[in-house]
């Protein structure tokens, strides 16, 4: 489609020309055909006058992203009318998991050529298994077999990067890159499989952009033509489709927008880069956004993280600006539910076929499973509508209004404004101060002896705080040899490959254990705690009885947990070094206290803890060099009086940190564990602190 387009600043605003032509089918020469095409795109490519429309878009989007702390390229299309906003939307970005859409679309089109068959059955196997987004690594066992199109659709609606390897396996990493090009998409490019960056096509590409590389232009045509079912064939389009709008991943773009709204959707994240690209559709049309976000100063992985919040922004504003508020009703009905459902649309279809069929006595929990399927089933019988189970137009309709909540019956205002509420006693005066934390314990620094706790001996996942022990292994171990900090490790493709924080190295490079270290504690590197241990694990004895006991992270692990019996820490098992869920893998907040007491005696560990940022330079295969910066992620450390020690997250874990902090020569250790957010473990352990303090007779 051919666009002419002015800058107003870093803005765009874009008008569609008439497209005359979709494609030249080769007729003798190529040659002849691509000069002849090249006259035809030249001869209907004249500039277009802006609309008010376009203008006025741009207006409304402009300020939210001149706000971003970071680097920001937006396009966005109404594709009923055309009206549309372009910013820096020609800049090649990274993907990361916003490639797989393409993937997807080379996928179908090898299907419509037939050289694939997507009803052909797919093995895996656990050499397909890699870490990050996804369910088949962590849920299922080596010889499932599936059909590869349930592979697409895992690829895409829980980003599955396993699944997305074995697409790739059988398509071939070329064929993304290739159908793009062929088609005139030059910048959006796949570089490698996914986690696997030494499978890399495209190596320098792969320095600079990571998986995979778009615009957001290029990611708005793929839509519109999605949208007008001309991607691959009409038939491939409407099953694309479908797998968008089973993205799991909806709030990138729907997190502010009316409840109900479809959204088909596909995102992307790594550290540094956020995207979010799909079609919304709204009362007045479709409307296509891709938002692609890099260098982002907010990298947390949470659900403020700004990138998001402003992805799900620029679709508000959007949505609103193209559905405001004094449009007519459309007397819209909600979506299409079937089995499988879930949420507050089924909540209220629960209680309003509940009124309908009282005998049904169907609960309201908001998952649409076979009882309310046989619950919709009952009624659509009784309505003479076919018993499909699946609530369409025709089940929303004679349903009628739905019951929103719970109440009932009708509410007399009077009343609710007399009513009594009723009220627990006042908050004492003494005693510790609230926190969120649901485990904490407080105690001194040189005894490890505890002071005070809430449910300080309750066992509990504890996320990073495990590196705690790896660091101290290692280091005690130096102690005996001094020279083994200067020992290189070769990072191991295992070590790359493990899931959650990372240290950023790769498969391959080579760095000191004093340097690895840094990478351990300060980033929080699982892929560091794997290599440390397989380093150190011939080290030490075997567990005995255990199948893997000889394998070098095993010997580790099995040193962790017998380190952590010797310093009496009864209720701590150690699983793996690094601290990502497993059910096994437990201590309490008390054992930690004591645990830190101890490496806290060791100066080399002291100042490894308390560091602010390390640079490194690793040396890569072939004799390549780069430097490797890490910052470390304890906030408290910005604070005066504040040694340490380690932070450490995980959704089973909640937020965690292990602190060290002296005031008038008096030093404690306070142990916090599963609070509510990473912001909330920094306030709840000054509090805690302070009070501490003010228990022990500190006056400021």
């Amino acid at each position: 489609m051919s666009k002419k387009s002015r800058t107003r600043g870093h803005f765009e605003f874009v008008a569609d020309s008439k497209q005359p032509i979709d494609s030249i089918k080769k007729a003798g020469s190529e040659i002849l055909g691509s000069i002849f095409a090249g006259f035809l795109l030249l001869t209907f490519s004249a500039p277009t006058v802006q609309s008010q429309d376009d203008l006025r878009l741009g207006e409304v989007l402009k300020p939210v992203i001149s706000a971003h702390e970071g680097t920001v390229t937006v396009a966005v299309k109404h594709l009923a009318t055309g009206v549309s906003f372009l910013h820096n939307a020609d800049e090649p970005m990274p993907t990361a998991s916003l490639i797989k859409f393409p993937i997807m679309i080379a996928a179908y089109q090898q299907a419509t050529d037939g050289t694939l068959d997507l009803s052909s059955v797919v093995e895996l196997k656990e050499t397909d298994k890699v870490p990050g987004s996804g369910i088949l690594t962590s849920h299922f066992s080596s010889g499932l077999k599936f059909p590869l199109r349930d592979a697409i659709r895992l690829m895409i609606a829980y980003s599955d990067n396993t699944a997305t390897n074995i697409v790739l396996d059988r398509i071939s990493l070329r064929a993304t890159s290739e159908l793009m090009s062929a088609w005139g998409y030059p910048h959006t490019r796949l570089h490698s499989k996914v986690y696997l960056q030494a499978s890399s096509i495209a190596p320098d590409r792969s320095e600079k952009f990571g998986l995979g590389s778009t615009t957001a232009n290029e990611m708005i045509r793929l839509l519109s033509q999605l949208d007008k079912q001309e991607l691959v064939s009409a038939d491939a389009s409407r099953q694309m489709y479908e797998h968008l709008l089973a993205c799991q991943d909806k709030p990138r773009l729907g997190k502010s927008l009316p409840r109900g709204t479809k959204v088909a959707i596909k995102t992307g994240s790594v550290s540094a880069a956020r995207n979010g690209a799909g079609i919304i559709e709204s009362p007045s049309g479709h409307i296509a956004i891709c938002v692609l976000t890099a260098k982002n100063k907010d990298q947390r992985w949470e659900d403020d993280n700004a990138a998001e919040l402003l992805c799900a922004e620029i679709a508000r504003l959007t949505y609103e600006y193209f559905n405001p508020a004094d449009l007519p009703e459309t007397n819209q009905l909600p979506r299409e539910l079937t089995q499988g459902a879930s949420g507050e649309l089924v909540e209220a279809l629960q209680r309003t076929i509940r009124k309908h069929l009282p005998a049904s006595r169907l609960s309201v929990d908001g998952d649409f499973g076979p009882a309310t399927r046989q619950a919709v089933i009952a009624f659509q019988r009784i309505q003479n509508l076919p018993p499909t189970g699946i609530v369409t137009a025709e089940t929303w309709k004679a349903l009628g209004p739905l019951i929103q909540t719970d109440e009932e019956k009708p509410v007399d205002p009077e009343i609710v404004n007399k009513e009594s509420l009723p009220q627990t006693p006042a908050d004492s005066i003494t005693g510790p101060p609230f926190v969120t934390a649901n485990a904490w314990a407080i105690g001194e620094a040189k005894t490890g002896r505890i002071l005070w706790h809430d449910k300080g001996d309750e066992r509990r996942d504890f996320a990073s705080t495990t590196k705690t022990m790896t660091a101290w292994l290692i280091l005690r171990e130096a102690n005996k040899e001094p020279q083994l900090l200067d020992e290189i490790i070769s990072i191991s493709s295992a070590a790359d490959r493990t899931g959650g924080s990372t240290s950023g190295l790769k498969a391959g490079e080579r760095i000191p254990v004093r340097d690895l270290i840094y990478g351990l504690l300060l980033p929080s590197g699982n892929d560091a705690a794997v290599a440390l241990a397989e380093f150190a694990g011939p080290r030490f004895a075997a567990e005995r009885g255990s199948p893997d006991s000889q394998k070098p992270v095993a010997r580790f692990v099995a040193e962790m947990n017998r380190t952590a019996d010797q310093l009496g820490m009864k209720q701590t098992h150690y699983s793996n070094p690094h601290g990502l869920p497993d059910k096994s893998h437990l201590s309490t907040a008390a054992d930690q206290v004591l645990l830190t007491a101890k490496v806290m005696q060791d100066e080399r560990f002291r100042d490894y803890v308390q560091s602010r940022q390390h640079a490194v330079r690793v040396q890569g295969p072939g004799g390549t060099t780069r430097t490797v910066v890490w910052k470390n992620g304890n906030e408290l450390l910005k604070i005066a009086g504040y040694t340490g020690v380690k932070t450490g997250t995980t959704d089973a874990a909640g937020s965690c940190l292990i602190s060290v902090g002296n005031h008038l020569e008096d030093e404690l250790i306070v142990v916090v564990l599963g609070c509510s957010s990473n912001e909330s473990r920094y306030v709840d352990t000054r509090n805690l602190f302070r009070w501490s303090w003010q228990q022990r007779g500190h006056k400021n």
